[in-house]
């Protein structure tokens, strides 16, 4: 018996250090209910943070697409070009003499453009002025001229070809929109995180107090098997059984106390508390009780969800590759300009009686023999357009699956919760009744052993059945975007 009571003060010695060491890290107790943890993820957690982060990006985006249809007034030019050199002039006669060059030439100009987004076009009105200086005039020549364009209206207008401003307006705006709900989707999976792991630290709680609860009840049962064994009412090999027992119920506590450590971290790491700090998180008995339509679901996924837009954007973009594809066959480009210019010794001169500028041409690259090169790229783009309908149309298949799937899931978690629940509750009814029988000699250590399994057992399922419970539930908020709880949309466009 002394080697069992020494080996007992060992381990109490170290476990009660392991105690000592967690609680000097230990500041304050915080409770959090989940809803609480939720709402504090959703707010500071680095994922959440990651989530806005990307939303912003894609909002910014979206008005860089939008800004490229809007009037665009730009000033360019050269201020100044300077050169001094020798260069070689040809000469009436053919020769060619070397002269010293010193000049400086500047231009600026300041145009308005706009796109015309239904023929892909660009129009634009603008005005330029140029000045040469000739540093080595001889007497007599004038040193400095001007020359300008007091107005000039330029069209560049490609023809048959394919027009990106037409198609981006049907592509970048579904591209935003999924964004949008794409940030609601995924603020909705970080509740699912942060529920799971909510449910993790429950487990780990819950699983230290039986672990706590068992090692109590079993140095009681001890202490009674001892009293028993010194009347002889009682075998050694019963005592020593019982013995391995409270061993057994210290290490089970030592592994109880790690594995809440360990739940604490990832938790208190997720929402971005000190990791030291000490929660307690409070179990949620209340379940909502709603009804879920498996038809309104799946409607509401279609209606809500960034993948449904996906689908018809596939079919665009598919659409907008065939375009290109014909639009390579031919290239053609209209440029026409009208306009005024003029050239004077002084900057106003150039103002007075211009003359009239105009120019049209029209460019044309047409394929005569390019060995089935269209043809090729055509053919090609049409066959990847047939292949992206097969495949949305797949994907919508397993769309509607998945909703009708998670929707039957859910239904089938809050049924076995509600089972668990009693199961839970007579577990440890049929438990403490068990333990009153063996304390007035009616049970044997083995059947309080079996209903002590039994207990645990149940009591872990329960907590099971909640994480796997509340999991689904905001799986299906994610997968909806609808609030089942109190009917609401959990996504509205926003107004620009």
């Amino acid at each position: 018996m002394p080697k069992f009571t020494t080996l007992r003060r060992v381990v109490i010695f170290f476990f009660v250090l392991g105690f000592f060491s967690f609680d000097v890290f230990s500041q304050n107790v915080i409770t959090y209910t989940l809803e609480e943890m939720v709402a504090r993820a959703k707010e500071i957690s680095p994922a959440s943070l990651q989530n806005k982060t990307q939303k912003e990006n894609n909002y910014w985006r979206y008005r860089l697409f939008r800004s490229n249809y809007n009037p665009q007034l730009q000033l360019s030019g050269t201020l100044p070009s300077y050169s001094q050199s020798f260069s070689s002039i040809t000469q009436p006669d053919g020769s060619i003499e070397f002269l010293e060059v010193q000049q400086n030439l500047m231009n600026l100009e300041l145009g308005l453009q706009q796109v015309i987004s239904p023929t892909g076009g660009v129009i634009s009105v603008n005005s330029s002025t140029d000045r040469f200086d000739n540093f080595l005039a001889m007497s007599g020549e004038p040193q400095t001229q001007f020359s300008g364009v007091p107005v000039n209206v330029r069209l560049q207008q490609p023809i048959f070809a394919y027009n990106p401003f037409k198609w981006d307006k049907k592509i970048e705006p579904l591209i935003y929109e999924e964004s949008k709900r794409e940030y609601v989707q995924e603020m909705e999976k970080v509740s699912m995180d942060v529920t799971s792991l909510f449910f993790d630290y429950l487990i780990a709680q819950a699983n230290f107090d039986i672990a706590s609860q068992n090692l109590e009840k079993t140095e009681e049962i001890f202490e009674i098997e001892k009293k028993r064994y010194d009347i002889g009412e009682t075998f050694e090999d019963a005592l020593l059984q019982v013995e391995l027992q409270v061993l057994q119920a210290r290490q089970d506590l030592a592994q109880a106390q790690m594995d809440l450590e360990q739940s604490t971290f990832s938790v208190t790491g997720y929402i971005g508390l000190n990791r030291y700090e000490e929660i307690r998180l409070i179990t949620p008995d209340v379940i909502p009780q709603f009804d879920v339509d498996v038809d309104l679901a799946i409607q509401y996924a279609f209606d809500n969800r960034a993948e449904a837009l996906g689908f018809i954007r596939q079919e665009l973009q598919a659409e907008s590759d065939l375009a290109r594809a014909k639009g390579e066959r031919i290239q053609m480009e209209l440029n026409a300009s009208y306009g005024y210019n003029n050239a004077a010794l002084t900057f106003p001169d150039i103002y007075q009686n211009p003359n009239t500028q105009a120019l049209v041409n029209l460019v044309l690259s047409v394929p005569i023999l390019d060995w089935g090169r269209n043809k090729a790229r055509v053919s090609q783009a049409m066959a990847n357009q047939r292949l992206v309908e097969y495949t949305v149309e797949q994907e919508r298949i397993n769309f509607e699956q998945e909703i009708f799937t998670k929707v039957k899931n859910f239904i089938m978690m809050r049924e076995r919760l509600n089972v668990t629940e009693i199961s839970d509750e007579v577990a440890q009814k049929r438990y403490d009744i068990a333990l009153k029988r063996y304390q007035t000699g009616n049970v044997t250590i083995t059947d309080l052993n079996i209903a002590q399994g039994e207990k645990d057992t149940n009591k872990r399922a329960y907590y099971t059945s909640l994480k796997d419970f509340w999991v689904a539930y905001y799986e299906l908020r994610a997968l909806t975007l609808y609030d089942f709880e109190n009917n609401m949309l959990l996504y509205s466009e926003e107004e620009e």
